[in-house]
């Protein structure tokens, strides 16, 4: 059972309205508002309950409705507002990999990618055009993807009107049943396929290849990878890849989604029209067979790879049966989740004090139809991982051996409550296509879907029953780690007797080595650091044309409040302090990086990890640490209920932080295991290396050696971040579902009680680029051989007076983008996923770039710099058709709009606009200045910043080649 939103709400539009429209526009509007139903009934196309519910007793989710073609094919669609004017569809066909026969492997997936090239009626390339003129954008509201057991092909459809749903479901029909399969369109993308293939992490593709071959053993999942293997797709014909399509995409085994905003039986009427003609080749097939686990396989498998930390995966499987989606079902499934979750933070427990291992996990899933299994993954510190896994087993075994007390079941189950309550509490403000996806999930799984009100009261049934208790979570917890035990470790050296020793690690009597349990800690708020009197209020100022105020208090503290009812029951709260980067010491490695790992875990006053973890269970607050350009922030989600404890605790690690040792310890522990697999990969390496290179070595965007991480002590961690957090002006944002007394009050007594805060130190040097040379930087990575990548970038600048710039440029990007991927993929078929980027750092003021970054074969670095700089040029020196410019604009401005309808959005907007108001006016403006570029002022953008004299190359290629060409100029220089 999947948890889904009850009842659709409408969201605020006064605030888009106001500030996206008061620019004059030069393109037309579509009218987003649902079209008639055109002689259409709910009772004409829609059977109720439904087919999703047969033989399950969950109370169907009254606003999904759902029906079955003559056909075969199976619909659902629901009406959904969020955001305004958006229609989700979701084509799922009932065939993945597992689909496929020995010589079909990979085909699932080529099909998925054939069909977006071009079908019956839609020519090479069109239909990705066709939507990008409708406003969605390539990649992001036009996608796919294929697993083990579907085929999934997704569009989100911005501003729909009747006309654009009947398109796209008539492009989507087509696609399905008639995708244009033929030699010149299989010779096109196969090069395409395999570049996808070619790109993935290499030392990440072994381990999960030696998981699945070890804990799938016997079955087909072993080895049905949806990326297929290079020999069957290189030896795929017409006929085959046909034979497998008419064999798998047919009505029978296909469900449309639709949910959005249109009336569902207008919906349902424009899916039986375009796909009622569909019918299947033949007889449907049988369901393919995909085995059980074979207890006679090996038990565990060793890798050595030096380009991953060490890592042990561990594995209890079982038969995966189909079980009816039903209330007792769910209820005894919640049992177990809650077994899980108590492990879970005992073993979190152990990590945050010093264990030998840095992370441990419990997850329970049911794979790809096959397994039903208990999954635990485990990272240790350093190599020794035959303690870690001594130590986690440990913890296990207790669990396994000794009941937990009420107490600690009933913590669990108060977080699980409060999960399942915000569901419903926030049900309105619940997206379409998280709907349309819970759905398809749903499906692929054999269960239901059914409201949050729903799930909450099959929760809130099990506490009336009283089914947690020690006696039950101690079963559960016996019963999901019963099964066929499976083990995998990964070394950093090579290690013959890996498996031998990983066998006998798991064969260990560990009874007795988990020790005592910790108690839980009584907590309580009034133990937080004591804060002084509530803040005066010296100014409170309405935001003209905005339903915004800005509150000034006395102690230096600036509110702006935007209460809103567009998100039900959320709250956002973002603390911004300080000077951000312009803070950190630009000459000078720091431990800034270890701040996201540890700042917020250290603790504040007295209180730890764990006692914070205990004070807010069951409730809605949390923190997350972040460093932007021109401040730091402390932000979280929270609800109207909990806002004055949030701020609380935010206010506290202001004004008390704790310094625990630990979370610092554990952080350079993190790093220093994964630092290796930076050097595994070219996104690795680029992770790693690129935004120091283009920052010209600037220390603050550099990513530290092992020998910096190797450095960094409690001490030297807090002599940073001690003064860091007391330095410069408060800015509050609070946005959401609140009342405005309610949120000045709650923030004057927590944020607007602190004391004044002292100045922040000068702004830093401004950032440099890295000067033009026509050979690039070259970085080596020890991943696959046929692995690299190519960067170009040119610099362009930052800060808010040139903002509309800023959109200027990313239009450029877009467009640059889009004609990258259509020659250097669809036509040269050399990567899959080329892109072009623009970054304008509104808090500093220079420092931006448009990169354009993709990866490729070793021996295509040069082609990739060619072909960008020969799209630079030509974008420089002639004007783009006003049809591209439409279909890049389109996009850009659609995905504004709606992501202008949630609360996020704005906070990132106007983070800073009380210390610099020209940020309000920037961002009414987007929209305007999307709209208002033109094909002359694109020209002029591009010659402007794309000039072949300021640009700067890099390459990432595999050590040997690097070798090579090293050895090649030597020759020449001889």
């Amino acid at each position: 059972m999947t948890p889904m939103v009850v009842f659709p709400r409408a969201l605020r539009l006064s605030l888009l309205l106001s500030l996206l429209f008061a620019a004059p526009s030069t393109l037309d509007a579509q009218s987003t508002a649902p079209a008639p139903r055109d002689g259409a009934t709910a009772s004409s196309v829609f059977q109720q309950p439904g087919w999703l519910y047969e033989g399950s007793d969950i109370t169907p989710d009254p606003d999904w409705y759902f029906g079955t073609l003559p056909n075969g094919l199976r619909y659902a669609v629901r009406h959904n507002s969020v955001p305004p004017g958006q229609v989700s569809i979701r084509v799922r066909i009932d065939a993945g990999s597992l689909a496929e026969s020995e010589t079909e492997r990979g085909f699932a997936h080529l099909i998925e990618h054939l069909s977006f090239r071009g079908s019956k009626g839609v020519p090479d390339g069109e239909a990705r055009r066709i939507w990008q003129r409708l406003g969605a954008t390539f990649g992001s509201d036009t996608n796919a993807q294929t697993t083990p057991t579907q085929t999934v092909y997704q569009l989100d459809l911005p501003a729909a009107t009747e006309a654009s749903v009947g398109e796209s479901l008539r492009l989507l029909a087509g696609m399905m049943a008639a995708p244009n399969l033929d030699k010149a369109a299989l010779d096109a993308e196969r090069p395409v396929v395999l570049a996808e293939q070619r790109e993935q992490p290499g030392p990440q593709v072994k381990f999960s290849d030696l998981i699945r071959t070890t804990f799938f053993a016997g079955q087909p999942l072993a080895d049905r990878s949806p990326i297929g293997n290079i020999k069957t797709l290189e030896a795929a014909t017409p006929a085959a890849v046909q034979a497998f399509h008419d064999r798998w995409y047919r009505p029978s085994r296909t469900v449309v989604v639709l949910v959005g905003d249109i009336d569902p039986a207008l919906g349902g009427k424009l899916i039986m029209q375009h796909f009622g003609g569909w019918k299947g080749a033949g007889p449907d097939p049988a369901d393919p067979d995909f085995g059980t686990p074979d207890k006679t396989q090996p038990a565990g498998a060793a890798l050595a790879e030096p380009g991953l930390p060490t890592l042990v995966a561990l594995a209890t499987v079982r038969p995966w049966h189909f079980n009816q989606d039903t209330v007792i079902f769910n209820q005894k499934r919640m049992i177990d989740m809650l077994a899980a979750r108590i492990i879970n933070r005992r073993l979190e427990t152990r990590a945050r004090a010093g264990g030998s291992y840095i992370q441990a996990q419990v997850d329970l899933d049911d794979v790809s139809r096959s397994v039903n299994g208990t999954f635990v993954n485990i990272m240790p510190i350093g190599d020794d991982w035959e303690a870690a896994v001594r130590d986690v087993r440990a913890v296990i075994a207790d669990a396994m051996a000794n009941p937990p007390d009420q107490a600690e079941i009933d913590r669990a189950v108060a977080e699980f409550d409060s999960i399942m309550k915000q569901g419903v509490q926030t049900a309105a403000a619940e997206q379409g296509t998280d709907l349309a996806d819970m759905m398809v999930g749903a499906l692929d799984i054999r269960e239901t879907t059914t409201s949050a009100a729903t799930s909450y009261a099959i929760l809130t049934g099990a506490e009336d029953k009283k089914m947690f208790t020690p006696a039950s979570v101690l079963a559960s917890t016996a019963k999901i780690f019963d099964g066929i035990q499976r083990a995998v470790v990964s070394t950093r050296a090579p290690d013959a007797n890996a498996a031998a020793k990983l066998a006998a690690v798991m064969k260990e009597d560990v009874s007795g080595l988990a020790g005592k349990r910790k108690a839980l800690a009584a907590t309580a708020f009034s133990q937080l650091p004591a804060l002084g009197a509530p803040g005066k209020v010296v100014s409170r100022t309405a935001i003209a044309g905005l339903d915004m105020e800005q509150v000034t208090f006395a102690n230096g503290t600036r509110l702006l409040l935007f209460p809103n009812d567009a998100e039900a029951n959320r709250v956002y709260v973002n603390v911004r302090f300080g000077g951000g980067y312009n803070a950190l010491p630009a000459d000078r490695q720091t431990p800034a990086w270890a701040a996201d790992l540890a700042l917020v875990s250290s603790g504040i006053g007295k209180l730890g990890q764990d006692d914070l973890d205990a004070l807010t269970a069951g409730r809605r607050i949390g923190m997350d640490f972040g460093i932007d350009d021109d401040a730091f922030s402390l932000a979280a989600m929270t609800s109207p209920d909990d806002l004055a404890d949030q701020l609380k605790l935010i206010a506290g690690k202001l004004a008390a932080p704790g310094w625990d040792p630990n979370p610092v310890t554990r952080a350079r522990a993190v790093m220093l295991a994964g630092y290796p697999s930076l050097g595994g990969s070219p996104a690795g390496v680029l992770a790693r290396d690129l935004e120091g290179l283009l920052h010209n070595g600037d220390p603050r965007w550099t990513t530290p050696d092992p020998k910096t991480i190797s450095a960094l002590t409690p001490a030297s961690f807090r002599a940073l971040w001690e003064p860091l957090l007391r330095q410069g002006p408060i800015e509050v944002q609070v946005f959401g579902d609140i009342p405005a007394d309610q949120a000045i009050a709650e923030v004057a007594a927590t944020i607007g009680a602190l004391k004044p805060r002292t100045a922040s130190k000068a702004p830093a040097a401004p950032i440099a680029f890295p000067k033009h040379d026509m050979s690039p930087v070259v970085r080596t990575h020890s991943g696959p051989e046929n692995q690299a990548a190519a960067v170009i970038a040119w610099p362009t600048g930052g800060g808010v007076e040139q903002i509309a710039e800023s959109r200027r440029l990313d239009v450029l990007a877009a467009v640059f983008s889009d004609r990258l991927i259509d020659q250097l993929r669809s036509q040269a078929g050399v990567s899959y996923s080329p892109q072009v980027v623009s970054n304008w750092p509104v808090g500093l003021a220079s420092g931006g770039r448009l990169m354009a970054v993709g990866q490729v074969p070793p021996d295509k670095t040069a082609f990739f710099f060619e072909l960008a700089r020969k799209i630079a040029a030509d974008l420089a020196a002639t004007p783009i058709s006003e049809d591209e410019l439409q279909r890049t604009v389109g996009p850009l401005a659609q995905y504004v709009l709606r992501a202008s309808t949630g609360n996020q959005f704005w906070m990132q907007q106007l983070g800073g606009a009380t210390n610099d108001p020209r940020r309000i006016a920037a961002a009414r403006a987007i929209v305007g200045d999307l709209k208002a570029v033109t094909p002359a002022t694109l020209q002029a953008t591009a010659a402007r910043y794309l000039r072949p004299d300021k640009d700067w190359t890099m390459e990432v290629v595999p050590e040997k080649v690097a070798a090579a060409m090293k050895g090649a100029r030597t020759a020449d220089a001889g």
